[in-house]
């Protein structure tokens, strides 16, 4: 058993680092090997729509024939039996490093044939950890909802059981007085990383508990 945990944040030891290494120790406490990979340590980029992984009798039929740091990662991916990717949100989205993996993984999977299922020729769990300032109360009126489940479906489609687990107003900074950013309270945001923060690494924990659990 393998699981792979795909960080998407350029921040090493904050929320979606923690929350990412968390389920991968979950999957561990499970028996399963695991690796976690930093994505802004690679030099990669976003599908250049090469279409190589559809050339009939090409090169690389399913799989992208891009050569750069990210080759790797999708070839661990490929081969295992279950992986998460973590990302904060900026301006609304997943990161760009993170969107551009998804774009990699994802499309080289897709078949344009007429009713032909996707080209990934197994069903593992895979898992989305998804960390904002945002309030979840907020996350309907923002397109927050609609956009995690379309993310849990894309991957569904794919792979197998898909499982977005979201982390909402989280701290930011250790200091919000050395940046422009009055519309937040320090000392609300620190308390909620104090009480309530455990509470999603407990669930990503168990998250990565399920991501070895039999399809």
């Amino acid at each position: 058993m393998n699981i792979i945990g795909i960080n998407g944040s350029p921040r090493k030891g904050w929320n979606t680092h923690l929350l990412v290494e968390e389920a991968l120790k979950g999957a561990a406490a499970k028996g399963a090997e695991t690796e976690l990979i930093n994505l802004y340590d690679l030099d990669f980029r976003g599908c250049i729509s090469c279409f190589q992984c559809k050339v009939k009798g090409g090169k690389s039929p399913g799989r992208c024939a891009v050569k750069d740091d990210l080759k790797g990662v999708l070839d661990k991916i490929h081969n295992s039996d279950g992986f998460v990717i973590g990302s904060p949100i900026y301006i609304s989205e997943i990161t760009a490093a993170a969107r551009a993996l998804l774009e990699r993984l994802v499309f080289q999977y897709i078949s344009y044939n007429a009713g032909q299922k996707p080209l990934f020729d197994r069903r593992i769990r895979t898992g989305l950890i998804i960390t904002t300032n945002a309030p979840e109360q907020a996350f309907e009126q923002i397109g927050y909802t609609a956009r995690f489940k379309g993310y849990e479906g894309m991957l569904g489609m794919i792979f197998g059981p898909a499982k977005v687990l979201y982390s909402a107003e989280t701290l930011q900074v250790t200091d919000y007085g050395k940046y422009e950013m009055s519309q937040f309270n320090e000392a609300e945001r620190k308390k909620r990383r104090e009480e309530v923060f455990p509470r999603h690494l407990e669930a990503a924990r168990t998250l990565g508990e399920e991501l070895t659990q039999p399809v």
